[in-house]
């Protein structure tokens, strides 16, 4: 199936398309349009021309339609969900493609609902000062692979609830499923409020260079990420950038292993690891080291994987052909540096990028495995014997996006989570993000929060007004 871009309230075909596979079955399921740059100036020039009115709507009314958003999003939740799972991997149950559409409804309502109210700064003799909030413009949405239409939600609905216009560019991996949501719900916005452009990486480069797009979202690496702010450094754009993750959990020697296995992998494994906010390297108090892999590894065991068009599975495979490669290469390098394989480590062959889920134990920092970002279904345990040390250990990163803290005492857990340098931080559980809690990195891992009304203010300019 041949799938157009969405520009201005028409569906425009192109002349070039890349093929999309199924990661599961290696399976063509579709064909991807690539944008012309002619094609995003188009996009762009309409967004433009939309924000001049959309801008002028009221409140209300820019909230009741974000609502009816959600109520779109709803009713297309299944078709959906199916196409994200044969285009991203993931499957249907479990924290899979249902559960995406779920947390796109729950965005969306939330975020319809914040407000931004006029603040008086003075009210006296000497004057009146209000503080307002005003739309940027036409923001550029660039969006990964790994939730690809959650992430729309998170970058769209603000700014649209703001009363910027939009033009998205999903990622080359897992397109398909963007433009075809993209497509629902510009149906009930005025043409050229939100438009979808799809293409290879050059676009991305071509959006954060463009002078008439104000604002850039990004959501993905940090490498990218860097190349986006040096892009749109000429044009003085706003840009918020999520970024990578190299998150670090540190136990402490009060726990129950078997009591907190389930939290740990979920944390690790969730989406098989292909998420920025993973527990990515698990440093463990020596007292419960042995418990602790053991109790992780046979809960981990347990956890089917395959197609997840199988209603019975749980975990489905890296989405992409480099990204196994990856996992695959970080692994073979800590075995052969001396890690002790608990689970997993060897894929078979077979159709599909399915990588077992693995576990490993006497891993050190200086591996790359622990240095580096995996993102996929592989989790290094590092033994450590003094707290103060664990910490540093997982500050010494160029990372800053979250961490955790497990023990009994929440008290100390609370103080232990104070010092570690990231922008999240869990006692007890790893990776929970709330549409009420701002969300974002410190560090390399990006710029800006996103989510609750402090994710809701950087889709504004503020303009003091002095009478």
């Amino acid at each position: 199936m041949d799938y157009n871009l969405y520009i201005n309230g028409q569906s425009v075909a192109t002349e070039s398309h890349m093929d999309i596979f199924n990661p599961a079955t290696g399976e063509l399921l579709g064909k991807c349009p690539i944008a012309t740059r002619l094609q995003l100036d188009d996009a762009v020039a309409a967004a433009a021309e939309a924000y001049k009115s959309w801008s002028q709507v009221s409140d209300e009314d820019r909230k009741n339609v974000c609502h009816a958003i959600g109520q779109v999003l709803e009713e297309n939740a299944e078709e959906l969900a199916q196409l994200l799972t044969q285009e991203q991997g993931k499957p249907l149950n479990g924290v899979g493609s249902r559960f995406e559409m779920g947390g796109c409804q729950g965005w969306t309502h939330f975020t319809a609902d914040l407000e931004l109210p006029v603040e008086v700064i003075q009210d006296n003799e000497e004057g009146h000062v209000e503080l307002h909030r005003k739309p940027i413009g036409v923001v550029g949405s660039i969006t990964p692979w790994n939730w690809p239409l959650m992430i729309a939600i998170w970058h769209v609905i603000p700014a649209i609830r703001t009363g910027n216009t939009v033009v998205i560019k999903p990622s080359p991996y897992t397109p398909l499923s963007t433009l075809r949501m993209i497509e629902l719900i510009s149906g009930i916005l005025p043409k050229g409020v939100l438009n979808v452009v799809s293409g290879r990486d050059e676009l991305g480069q071509w959006m954060s260079e463009h002078e008439d797009i104000q604002k850039i979202v990004f959501t993905g690496s940090c490498a990218t990420g860097g190349k986006i702010m040096a892009s749109a450094a000429p044009t003085l754009k706003r840009l918020v950038l999520e970024l990578g993750g190299n998150d670090a959990g540190i136990v402490l020697p009060d726990v129950d292993a078997s009591a907190i296995a389930e939290g740990l992998f979920w944390g690790a494994f969730i989406n098989g690891g292909q998420t920025c906010a993973a527990l990515k390297r698990l440093y463990v108090h020596e007292d419960v080291y042995d418990d602790v892999c053991t109790a992780l590894t046979e809960y981990t065991r347990n956890i089917p994987m395959g197609n997840g068009l199988d209603e019975n599975m749980i975990m489905g495979p890296v989405q992409n052909e480099m990204q196994y490669n990856k996992v695959k290469s970080l692994v073979e390098d800590a075995v052969a540096g001396g890690a002790r394989v608990l689970l997993g480590a060897n894929p078979e062959d077979g159709p599909g990028y399915f990588y077992p889920l693995t576990i490993l134990a006497d891993v050190s920092d200086g591996t790359r495995i622990v240095d580096e970002e995996q993102f996929g279904p592989a989790l290094p345990i590092i033994k450590y014997s003094d707290v103060d040390d664990a910490i540093a250990r997982a500050n010494d990163s160029e990372n800053g996006l979250g961490g955790s803290i497990w023990s009994t005492d929440i008290e100390k857990a609370k103080k232990l989570a104070n010092r570690l340098e990231c922008g999240s931080a869990w006692i007890n559980k790893h990776g929970a993000i709330q549409p009420n809690v701002p969300f974002g990195g410190v560090k390399g891992s990006g710029i800006g929060v996103e989510f609750g009304v402090d994710g809701l203010k950087e889709y504004t300019t503020i303009q003091a007004v002095f009478s």
